[in-house]
């Protein structure tokens, strides 16, 4: 498993876990999906690596 990978599963598993709270875990899920997304291309840019 890649270090790029486990910053999204936890982004869904913490936003399945908001979600919840709110009674709406499949948003929560998405949402932590495309946060985990966005964490990962802005801490694991090709250009940033030298």
């Amino acid at each position: 498993m890649k270090k790029e990978d486990i910053i999204i599963y936890a982004c869904v598993i913490i936003g399945a876990g908001i979600g919840l709270l709110f009674d709406n875990a499949i948003p929560g899920v998405l949402i932590g999906l495309g946060i985990g997304y966005l964490f990962k291309t802005l801490l694991f840019n090709k250009t940033n690596k030298e």
